[in-house]
């Protein structure tokens, strides 16, 4: 060779010029290259490998950087180019150094690549197979195998023509394998690899059965055997290319150890033998191979393993998931988490161990109680990696396994390991990928069953895990409008988008909340675990751990964060799969905490959940579609339904024992009952013919409508505008009694009843036929009190229309007020919480507010509707004493309050209250009064009250003072009689009467009068009274119990006073005279008046100021006094002039004035 140029220098002459070629500009100055000198070099013995090995490496170069130059040359003659190439493939199998082999192989492959031609791929591979049936020694073809391998990666295509054309060449790549040299074995895997990895697989899926079955049960022998790092990896490489098609995973798993450490001839045998009878998988050494490669301290080949076994496992876990258990696999998996922190051998030992989970032989063989422990303690590891993939791939593992353990083995004896696999997941939870987070809520779900409980239970740790869940929600991104609906589904469907995300994690944590209820449930069921017995006993965290305040953590999560969040993320596109485990967790808190329900289902009505379901049932549940989430809804429908209705009226028998009634109908009718809001009109206003079931049927169904409305209306929530139900509901009830059908159940018609009262402002007046109609309905009922609401609707509705309050109005006013009354008791039965240790009891406030709204009730009621004050008069005057009370407090009310537009109630109540004393008078003088107790004479205190009170409020400058006459002179006449009567005892209706008489007196004008005072002094029974109380006041005998009351005498003084100035002023004729001691009076003024109530001190002043304008000298009264007041007879001049009283009884009687006026002026001062 001369300095760079390609040629033979002593040969080069003879050849033929067009053989050689110049690199280079034309001028010349390039390298010189001659093919036929090329070919002489390689061929020729005594040139040395340097040189050969100095003509490659240009060659080369020339090749790659002159690319066309060569097959320029060639291409002229195609026996050149066939002679050159076989040239080279012939130095592959010389005994050239290692080295020169290897640019030998790197020409061969640039040259073929150069040439792209088809013939001479086939050339090549026809040498090969000639060299390989020429010879039997492999030794010398370990850089032909090289060659091959390289030619097979660089020409993809090649890789399809070998596996199609070339099957006694591959025969013979297969035969390679059995030869015992590690190094050929490597270089012929090499080849394999690429002819499986080439194309996608797709060669190796046209690939003869039988070659294919040789290459497995071949690679099964060689990794048995295989000893060199490079044989090994080799080995696994294809492995875990072979294992992923399911023929050849067929058999893998089916050839037996003899057949793999047998000879060729064996092998040949048994693989044709093998489709005649399937081999059992239980010898396969595969298992035993791949656990070996486990054990090796390259956490590559352990990934490998695990990921061979996954791949093995996928075409059938329960084919070929009992060999690897059998092998004891699973355990080698586990002990490989417990020490690595590879993110990939993680990933793929999760895979493995997922797959094997399917079959009950690893849990049977207790591999889940070996391995959890290694399995948290990967988990922390792994959820600091980077690869989210593969905490993912773990929890998901983790679930299985408790999703799939038997109950009836523990995997968490005591309460440290349910701790840390709680905090792993919790953990999980917390993790900042939302897929792992929703991975580890999965998991929550499982662990939360009862048979992973340990004992204690550990509630504190259960109600940690919900709580960290709950902090997630923050995150959530709400799913965009359901009006998109293309592009809607494009984003549903992938997976990484957020909202997807979202969606994947709030269900994952409502399975895992309906867990955690399912589990209160079970545990409420069994004392040992809801008590916790076992728990060490703690000063401050026992509280924490109990079965209730897991429950109370439960709701409280639900209602602050929970049911937003779940209605924000379905406000805009619903999702059935999410509400379906929503409306079961509602349902189940009304099992968990049955004492906070009440409170808890009126918040749930109150905010509209009522409609919610209802929507959501037909929108999502119409046409038999989602029947699970139509049970959901319809249970928790039911149970907040049952809820309301129970704490609706807890005072009514009648409600208690329609309770089954309702809950029959709502069980067979809410799900069907799948119609949009808007189609409930529709559907009340049908006529459906009779049926034969109370509780199934159209008109069953119409029936629940109304119930429904009804609970839902109560609580603040109008399904459908008041018109709309208020013509429905009348509509209902005519077409009802049109078709002749059975009576309408009782709740149902209590809830038409309270949805007229409750619509009946904001629709039209009804006329005379639908008024009868509803009439007739409610006079079909045997007690109008098993239909009363407590509402102020209900007595507004029925007064409203003379027809129904002449039938109903005293009834519903009736039970207005025993509902009120039966509400003060229960509140005065409350006490206060520390009422019990002062030994006092004390009304709760809520009491007089509720007393208080009743009234003002009732108040708007009479204003609208007068009439009602003589059905309440009535109710004073005949019903017994607690609801006469209660009847007489309202009267007051009204007639303290009258108003311009009732000028005049006092004077249309005076005539039924005439009417009410004469009936007295009758019953009066048949019983003796005060002794017995009819409802009649019980009425007495009452009435007298009432006309009390009318004397007190009605205006003294009305016309009805002109004239003492008429209805106010028989009311005094009346009540002077009965007054006069009564027993001094009886201060009841004594007091009442006596008051009466005084504001008779006292507010009419003094000349219209006559008649009543004369008519007074001519009652001797009234004057006895008045006799008998005054003696009775100043008798010393009397103990003070005995004295009469304050009130009763100061009412006597009061009217023994205006009696004395009318008789003074009319002087009519006097019958009967008084006796009242001046003695006693002076007395009470000057000593007793610290023990004296101001009221009788007033009262005793008025008597003593009406005696002194009639100089003392008056037919009603005659004063007596003592010797202490005129001093000893025969009187002085002084006590003459002014007897009765004395000079000294008047110094005493200014005294005592003198004091009194003081003590009022230093009152004023302070």
């Amino acid at each position: 060779m001369t300095g760079g140029d390609i040629i033979h220098d002593k040969t080069h002459f003879r050849h033929d010029p067009r053989w050689s070629g110049r690199l280079g500009p034309a001028e010349g100055g390039g390298l010189l290259l001659c093919v036929t000198c090329v070919i002489e070099m390689m061929e020729r013995e005594d040139v040395a490998s340097v040189r050969k090995s100095f003509v490659l490496s240009s060659i080369s170069g020339v090749l790659r950087c002159s690319p066309g130059v060569l097959r320029g040359l060639l291409q002229q003659d195609h026996r050149v180019c066939l002679h050159f190439t076989a040239s080279l493939l012939g130095m592959l199998r010389s005994k050239e150094d290692p080295t020169t082999l290897g640019k030998v192989e790197q020409v061969l492959v640039q040259l073929l690549l150069e040439l792209q031609s088809e013939p001479s791929y086939r050339f090549v591979l026809d040498e090969i197979h000639e060299q390989f049936r020429d010879q039997f020694g492999m030794n010398a073809f370990l850089p032909v195998f090289k060659f091959l391998g390289s030619l097979v990666e660089a020409v993809p295509d090649l890789a399809h023509t070998l596996v199609t054309h070339y099957a006694p060449l591959l025969d013979h790549l297969c035969s390679a394998l059995l030869y015992p040299d590690e190094a050929l074995k490597a270089s012929v895997l090499s080849v394999w690899l690429r002819l499986f990895r080439t194309a996608g697989g797709l060669a190796g899926q046209s690939l003869p059965a039988t070659i294919r079955d040789r290459v497995c049960i071949l690679l099964l022998q060689t990794l048995a055997n295989a000893s060199s790092p490079q044989l090994i990896n080799k080995c696994t490489g294809l492995l875990s290319l072979l294992v992923q098609l399911r023929e050849a995973v067929s058999v893998l798993m089916t050839s037996s150890s003899i057949q793999v450490m047998g000879s060729e001839n064996q092998i040949v045998h048994s693989n044709n033998s093998q489709n005649q009878e399937q081999q059992s998988p239980d010898h396969c050494p595969l298992p035993l191979i791949l656990k070996k490669l486990l054990l090796s301290g390259d956490e590559t080949l352990q990934a490998t393993s695990a990921k061979c076994i996954a791949s093995v496992l996928v075409h059938s876990p329960s084919q070929y998931s009992a060999p690897f258990i059998k092998a004891d696999t699973p355990e080698f998996l586990f002990d490989r988490l417990a020490c690595s922190s590879n993110e990939v051998l993680l990933w793929s030992v999760y895979s493995c161990l997922v797959l094997l989970t399917e079959d009950p032989l690893f849990f049977s063989q207790c591999h889940s109680v070996y391995g959890i422990e290694s399995l948290v303690r990967s988990l922390q590891e792994a959820l600091r990696l980077t690869n989210m993939e593969v905490p993912k791939q773990g929890l998901l593992l983790l679930a299985e396994i408790l999703e799939r353990q038997p109950p009836n083995v523990r995997l968490f004896p005591s309460s440290g390991g349910f701790v840390a696999v709680s905090e792993a997941v919790v953990a999980g939870v917390s993790s900042h990928c939302m897929l792992v987070a929703a991975q580890a809520a999965s998991a929550a779900s499982a662990l939360l069953r009862l048979n992973h409980q340990s004992i204690p239970v550990q509630y504190r740790q259960i109600e940690g895990l919900i709580e960290a869940i709950t902090l997630r929600f923050s995150e959530l991104t709400p799913p965009h409008p359901v009006r998109h609906r293309s592009s809607v589904s494009l984003r549903r469907s992938d997976p990484s988008s957020q909202a997807s995300r979202s969606e994947g994690f709030l269900l994952q944590a409502l399975i895992c909340f309906q867990a955690a209820c399912r589990l209160c449930e079970e545990c409420a069921s069994e004392p040992a675990l809801k008590e916790n017995t076992f728990t060490a006993p703690s000063k401050h965290s026992h509280a924490q751990d109990t079965l209730d305040s897991l429950c109370q953590s439960l709701l409280r999560c639900c209602d602050s964060v929970w049911i937003p969040t779940v209605i924000r993320m379905c406000e805009r596109a619903p999702n059935a799969r999410l509400l379906q485990h929503f409306y079961s967790i509602l349902s189940s808190l009304f099992t968990l905490l049955p004492s906070l329900m009440p409170v808890f289902a009126k918040k749930l009505a109150s905010s509209g959940f009522y409609r919610l379901a209802l929507e959501h049932k037909g929108h999502l549940c119409a046409g038999n579609r989602n029947p699970v989430l139509n049970a959901s809804c319809c249970g928790f429908l039911q149970k907040l339904s049952m809820s309301l209705l129970a704490q609706s009226d807890p005072s009514s028998g009648s409600h208690q024992q329609d309770f089954e009634e309702v809950e029959n109908l709502l069980l067979y009718n809410l799900p069907s009952l799948c119609y949009r809001l808007s189609d409930w009109p529709s559907l009340l206003r049908e006529a459906p013919g009779l049926q034969l079931c109370d509780y199934k049927g159209p008109r069953a169904t119409q029936y629940c409508l109304l119930i429904l409305l009804q609970l839902a209306l109560q609580q603040g929530d109008r399904l459908l505008p008041d018109h709309t139900v208020f013509s429905c509901v009348v509509w209902l009830l005519h077409t009802v009694q049109d078709q002749g059908s059975c009576a309408v159940p009782l709740p149902v018609l209590r809830s038409a009843l309270y949805l007229l009262a409750v619509t009946q402002d904001k629709s039209p007046s009804l006329e005379r036929a639908p008024l009868n109609c509803i009439s007739k309905a409610l006079s079909s009922c045997q007690s109008f009190s098993s239909l009363y609401i407590h509402h102020p609707a209900l007595l507004h509705f029925i007064c409203r229309y003379p027809e129904l309050a002449e039938k109903f109005g005293s009834l519903v006013l009736e039970l207005w007020l025993t509902r009120k009354v039966e509400h003060s008791d229960a509140q005065q039965r409350k006490t206060l919480p520390d009422s019990h240790e002062n030994g006092e009891k004390r009304e709760s406030p809520a009491d007089d507010s509720v007393t208080h709204r009743d009234t003002v009730e009732l108040l708007t009621l009479v204003e609208k509707h007068p009439a009602v004050t003589l059905t309440l008069l009535d109710m004073v005057c005949t019903r017994e004493a607690l609801l006469a009370e209660r009847a007489l407090g309202v009267l007051e009310v009204v007639v303290h309050s009258q108003r311009e537009y009732d000028a005049d109630l006092c004077t249309n109540l005076r005539p039924v209250l005439l009417q009410a004393l004469q009936r007295l008078s009758l019953e009066n003088m048949r019983h003796r009064l005060g002794q017995g107790h009819s409802e009649q004479v019980n009425s007495l205190p009452l009435v007298l009250k009432l006309l009390c009170v009318m004397q007190a409020s009605d205006p003294p400058s009305s016309s009805s003072y002109s004239k003492m006459d008429g209805v106010h002179f028989k009311l005094l006449y009346h009540v002077s009689n009965i007054a006069g009567r009564l027993k001094p005892a009886n201060t009841g209706s004594l007091l009442p009467a006596l008051n009466y008489l005084y504001c008779s007196l006292s507010l009419s004008p003094a000349h219209c009068t006559d008649r009543a005072v004369s008519m007074l002094l001519s009652n001797s029974g009234l004057m006895d009274q008045l006799q008998t109380v005054l003696s009775s006041s100043s008798a010393p005998s009397l103990s003070p119990s005995a004295c009469p009351p304050s009130a009763l005498l100061c009412c006597c003084h009061l009217l023994l006073s205006s009696l004395i100035t009318l008789q003074h002023f009319h002087s009519p004729q006097v019958h009967k005279s008084l006796r009242w001691s001046l003695d006693s009076a002076v007395q009470r003024l000057l000593v007793q008046k610290r023990n004296t109530d101001n009221l009788l001190l007033v009262s005793y002043l008025k008597l003593l100021q009406a005696l002194l304008d009639v100089d003392l000298v008056s037919g009603v009264v005659r004063l007596g006094s003592g010797s202490g007041l005129v001093g000893l007879k025969p009187l002085g001049v002084e006590d003459g002039a002014l007897y009765p009283l004395g000079a000294r009884g008047a110094k005493l009687l200014a005294t005592a004035l003198s004091g009194l006026l003081l003590q009022v002026v230093l009152l004023r001062v302070l």
